[in-house]
């Protein structure tokens, strides 16, 4: 296997030396930083993340902190989803688009305070955009990527591992709400969220120096439930439908394309960029949209490229993320079909990269 050639321009984190410990065997890049893919297997890995709790490192999720008066302001222009009742101590999932529509980013939005915000981006160049809309609009706020890294606990027991460390109060943090908690004497803000559907907490950790230590103490408090280095797992976010940006949606894709509508309050989302253009596509609804497909046969390669979907000799649309699922035994698979054959039960095939054609059915909802 060819190495990632370390760099300035590819950031290790205050995570890495305990990733390397564990024994990671594979990185990609994300936000200019690694990130970790496997560590055993992504089998093994998906069967451990369903049964008990992993630690990620997460820090490539990284932030944009907006803070200042017209912080409120600039992060509704950012979204078609309506901030307005939103409070500080939770966290909204928003759509990030530009001025056609079109998806920038998928991130969390962590409302600190009434001026001052971060937002928890998944994998583009978000900050250049948010200064520009910033400097465009002389607004009064301060737009940069803070020194915090997200280190994620994952996994149905992910509440005991945390109580253990953090006290039992963590266990009262609500889904999408966070609170802070101390940690050797420092303010963490801890968050019931992740990149899996098996339940857990993200702490944004503020500088490097505890990094290891709270690796390390997380590691400690869960030797007896088998806790492990892990990472975001292929084959759980497929069953889940947790889609990957830059994968399954780009900006050529608006929300509603990728089963975002219920996030773009495009009548009330006053002064989003892109309101304008989603207000066109609400009314008339999307032409193509994201969906759940099982693939027959044995397991499927690495979906590193569009796969064509096809009804006879016309493509009708395209599969971008699939794996093989131990479960449910079948290869599932998210995809992008046009309409005409989005409903669930149709039948169409797949050209995989070998030139060979599978049968696949479109399905309604996704595994899990």
């Amino acid at each position: 296997m060819a190495m990632i050639a370390p760099s300035r321009r590819v950031r290790r984190t205050p995570f890495s030396d305990g990733v390397e410990a564990a024994g990671v065997k594979g990185y990609t890049v994300y936000n200019h930083m690694l990130l970790p893919t496997v560590f055993r297997s992504i089998e093994e890995d998906y069967r451990h993340l369903k049964t008990a709790v992993q630690v990620w490192d997460v820090a490539c999720e990284r932030q944009i902190e907006l803070r200042g008066p017209d912080a409120a302001r600039l992060m509704q222009m950012l979204t078609p989803r309506d901030l307005r009742g939103m409070l500080p101590g939770q966290c909204y999932y928003v759509p990030i688009v530009d001025e056609t529509g079109g998806m920038l980013n998928d991130p969390v939005a962590v409302k600190l305070a009434e001026d001052r915000w971060w937002i928890s981006i998944a994998d583009s160049d978000l900050l250049l955009w948010v200064k520009a809309i910033a400097h465009g609009w002389r607004l009064d706020v301060l737009v940069d990527e803070p020194d915090v890294s997200p280190l994620a606990v994952q996994g149905p027991l992910a509440d005991d591992l945390m109580a253990r460390v953090f006290g039992d109060g963590v266990r009262d943090v609500r889904f999408f709400r966070f609170g802070v908690f101390d940690f050797q004497g420092r303010s963490l803000v801890i968050a019931r969220s992740g990149y899996s559907k098996q339940g857990g907490f993200e702490i944004y950790v503020e500088g490097t120096d505890i990094g290891m230590p709270l690796w390390n103490a997380l590691m400690e408090a869960g030797r007896d439930l088998d806790v492990r280095a892990g990472c975001p797992n292929l084959v759980e976010r497929i069953e889940g439908g947790l889609l990957s940006y830059g994968n399954d949606m780009t900006r050529e894709n608006t929300p509603h394309e990728c089963g975002l509508g219920r996030f773009c309050n495009t009548q009330t989302a006053i002064g989003c960029v892109g309101r304008d253009a989603l207000l066109r596509v609400a009314m008339e609804g999307p032409v193509r949209q994201i969906r759940p497909i099982a693939i027959e046969g044995d397991a499927v390669p690495i979906c590193d490229q569009a796969w064509p979907l096809m009804d006879g000799l016309h493509q009708v649309g395209r599969i971008t993320s699939a794996a093989w699922s131990p479960d449910y035994e079948t290869n599932v698979a998210i995809g992008m079909v046009r309409m005409t054959h989005w409903n669930a039960g149709t039948e169409l095939d797949v050209v995989l990269p070998d030139g060979s054609i599978r049968p696949v059915t479109v399905y309604e909802s996704f595994w899990q």
